[in-house]
């Protein structure tokens, strides 16, 4: 298990007004929203989610990256435990052609919507209990997904990643190092149950038996 840094550069990419999250839209109402995991959440305003989760390629770099670490080559299989609109997967398919991808999302909007190359290798499902074998994928990823369980599902659901790898896994969660990020991802939230600094991250893993790579991303 280590530590390896993939998301970073997107996540700076963004710009946060911290304070309008909780001014300028009830904060419950868009959280109430947000957890629909509907038309709101991936396409509406920008105040109850994404405002608009369109395909830009700017995937396809950490794509690249991962490949590249993990040594992907054709054939092998890849998971996304909360793909979303598998826009991830598409871009390892342009990455490494003749790579299998499957993602897994909990929303099925998201699913209705997803990227028409890789829409037929997608499914609504929750992590907390996975629909695949032992050992079926060399790659299992969880990207932003897996800080919107509560505790027993983050449990089950580190579980079930390790269980059907049989090779590489990566998780990327948000988290915080100070009272400041803190504060920054309890105003910028709007889906997410599990608010744990790194150590506590860890702590959870190890309980789990999870043995493959993390991230945390912050809101500085």
């Amino acid at each position: 298990m280590g530590y390896v840094d993939f998301l970073s550069s997107i996540h700076k990419s963004t710009k946060r007004d911290y304070l309008a999250r909780v001014t300028e839209f009830p904060k419950a109402e868009a959280a109430r929203l947000a957890k629909k995991w509907d038309y709101d959440y991936w396409d509406g305003d920008r105040k109850t989610g994404y405002g608009g989760f369109y395909y830009d390629g700017r995937w396809q770099k950490v794509a690249k990256a991962m490949a590249q670490h993990y040594g992907l080559k054709p054939g092998d299989r890849i998971l996304d435990v909360g793909c979303g609109k598998g826009f991830l997967l598409y871009d390892f398919t342009q990455v490494v052609p003749g790579i299998e991808v499957c993602g897994l999302d909990i929303s099925s909007y998201a699913i209705e919507h997803a990227k028409e190359e890789v829409k037929p290798y997608l499914i609504q499902g929750n992590a907390a209990k996975l629909p695949y074998g032992d050992n079926e994928f060399d790659l299992v990823i969880s990207i932003n997904t897996l800080h919107n369980l509560y505790c027993y599902d983050l449990m089950s659901a580190l579980k079930e990643i390790e269980r059907v790898s049989r090779k590489h896994k990566y998780i990327c969660v948000e988290s915080y190092r100070n009272e400041e990020e803190k504060v920054n991802l309890m105003y910028w939230q709007l889906t997410c149950e599990m608010f744990c600094t790194p150590e506590e991250w860890k702590w959870w893993f190890r309980q789990a038996g999870y043995t493959g790579d993390y991230s945390f991303i912050y809101f500085e």
